[in-house]
């Protein structure tokens, strides 16, 4: 390597390792096409942002082949390049390790790396902390929407161990744990669509567990059912109650935790970007174990209906004007059936053409099929419960897996731990 170093005095790297711009590392950094896409059923994949920042790339927009080859022939990305986002999200990246014939959007910055420097190991240092920060660093001050130039992108710093060796093997080592969260990710999804088979089987009697009759299906209301159960609303089973409305003068550093949709994730509460409230404020709307705490409205209708279960860590905080609870001595079995497609088509059903809300009325309408048997209540609720024991421990491996995977980044791509 012949760049020069630039040391940069708030760094702690070894003394044998490059602070280098990424133009140092590239023999190209261009952007993407500035013409406006006609898009084509079919035809050349066409990337852009939402490609990246959702890593997929099997679902893309297309251009024909004629606009390919005439209006975008001054970039194409190959196989080894390295798509950079540059426009609304900035600096997310995907290294293409694939055969790939496309074209990118302006959006897209596509970095073309020399042949000494590992490539895998750019890419992983692309995913840091660090590269993210300096490339919001050097974006446009009130550009909207935000923007990183060109010019710019090449003054990115990138820290380089000084060979190709010690290069590959961290960036082997992130890879084997990148792919290790990949597994688990798609071993995760994979359960929750194991679970709503099975729910769907479960909650509407198709399948009937050993030991509980089996008896002819009817129709009703909602579908076909066993001839014993029941179609009952939710509001014969229970009531829903309204939120808290607070102001911002009621909110506190410490006080009643204030639980809102972000609060709520994959059928369980979380404890990130929190609001507290006065707790004399709060009294007026407070949780107990057993609630069913329900977003009622929102800005994205795809939140609508999502639900946690209030259990002991979460009793007796509040719950904001955007959620509702429900609460019922069936709670335990109505919980798997908030979850199911059975509420979620009647929620999405009762939705206003403008605002994202179903209304406590509408949740006392929902009608649900009810095992008149509390013992095959209970043994439908066991079945799902303990599938749902097994996703949170997934879960909770993935949050270590995550955590560990930082760890390892801060210390490989600064030098702290050498492997070689």
């Amino acid at each position: 390597m012949n760049a020069i170093a630039l040391k940069a005095a708030d760094n702690h790297f070894p003394e044998d390792w490059l602070v280098m711009p990424l133009s140092e590392l590239c023999s190209t950094i261009i952007d993407g096409t500035h013409f406006t896409p006609r898009y084509v059923e079919s035809g050349v994949p066409f990337y852009s942002v939402e490609n990246v920042t959702a890593d997929d790339f099997e679902n893309t927009k297309f251009i024909s082949i004629v606009e390919h080859e005439h209006l975008t022939r001054r970039c194409r990305p190959e196989r080894g390049d390295i798509l950079l986002t540059r426009i609304g999200s900035l600096g997310d990246t995907k290294l293409i390790d694939w055969a790939v014939d496309a074209s990118i959007y302006v959006s897209l910055a596509l970095l073309k790396l020399r042949d000494h420097v590992s490539r895998e190991y750019v890419y992983r240092y692309t995913k840091s902390q660090y590269f993210v920060r300096d490339v919001e660093k050097r974006s446009l001050l009130n550009a909207a929407p935000k923007k990183i130039n060109m010019g710019e992108i090449g003054e990115v710093p990138v820290l380089v161990p000084p060979t190709i060796d010690e290069q590959n093997a961290i960036a082997t080592a992130l890879k084997d744990i990148d792919d290790l969260i990949a597994s688990l990710d798609a071993l995760i999804a994979k359960k929750r669509d194991i679970k709503q088979a099975v729910m769907q089987q479960l909650l509407t009697g198709k399948t009937r567990l050993p030991g509980f009759a089996t008896t002819p299906m009817t129709n009703s209301a909602i579908g076909n059912l066993p001839s014993d159960w029941e179609v009952r609303p939710l509001g014969s089973l229970g009531d829903p109650v309204i939120g808290l409305t607070y102001r911002p003068v009621d909110v506190r550093e410490t006080g009643t935790l204030v639980l809102r949709s972000s609060n709520v994730q994959d059928g369980v509460l979380v404890f990130d970007n929190n609001v507290f409230v006065d707790p004399e404020v709060a009294s007026r709307a407070l949780v107990a174990k057993g609630d069913i705490l329900i977003c009622v409205r929102n800005g994205s209708r795809a939140l609508i209906g999502k639900c946690a279960m209030i259990s002991d860590e979460g009793e007796g905080m509040a719950f904001g004007a955007f959620m509702s609870v429900f609460r019922s001595p069936h709670s335990d079995f109505l919980f798997h059936q908030f979850q199911s497609n059975i509420i979620q088509r009647q929620i999405h059903e009762h939705l206003g053409a403008t605002i994202n809300q179903i209304t406590n009325a509408s949740l006392r309408s929902f009608q649900v099929p009810f095992p008149v048997s509390a013992e095959e209540r209970g043994a439908i609720v066991t079945i799902l419960s303990d599938m749902d024991a097994e996703l949170t421990g997934l879960t909770v491996k993935l949050s270590k897996l995550n955590m560990v995977r930082e760890g390892m980044m801060q210390q490989l791509l600064t030098g702290r731990i050498r492997l070689v």
